[in-house]
């Protein structure tokens, strides 16, 4: 399957049958490589990506600051400390997951609640990380 299969019809998927869908995905390495992504998944900056991944391997870096992505502001929330990253901004909010090789994002607006984005990229993370990837 290819990682853009991955983005398509796992993480913009309707969730839970409800019509609802995450507003934008994608899928990097843990190098910060773009690997696939939804068309409507924000023009990041490189820096941006590198401070992520930077908050999975020194947990608090992002707290004092907030996350950015393509400019936008995210309030970092409660996460796992090396595994899962989550923001909050106005009615929205991003959801991050690392896995051994990958780095799963999702990002959501109303009515999208923060439960269900994260349900939608975690799962696919863990499945990730049980196939070894």
């Amino acid at each position: 399957m290819s990682w853009q299969t991955y983005v398509d019809d796992h993480l913009m998927c309707d969730i839970d049958g409800s019509g609802q869908h995450l507003s934008s995905a994608a899928i990097f390495g843990v190098d910060g490589t773009f690997w696939a992504k939804s068309t409507s998944f924000p023009q990041f900056k490189p820096e941006e990506i590198k401070a992520i991944i930077k908050e999975f391997d020194e947990t608090g870096t992002l707290a004092p600051t907030g996350l950015f992505l393509a400019g936008q502001k995210y309030m970092v929330l409660q996460g796992e400390a090396g595994v899962v990253v989550r923001g909050k901004k106005g009615a929205g909010g991003i959801c991050i997951k690392k896995t051994g090789q990958a780095i799963v994002f999702g990002l959501y607006e109303e009515p999208v609640a923060p439960g269900q984005c994260n349900m939608v990229v975690e799962r696919l993370g863990d499945y990730l990380v049980d196939q070894g990837m």
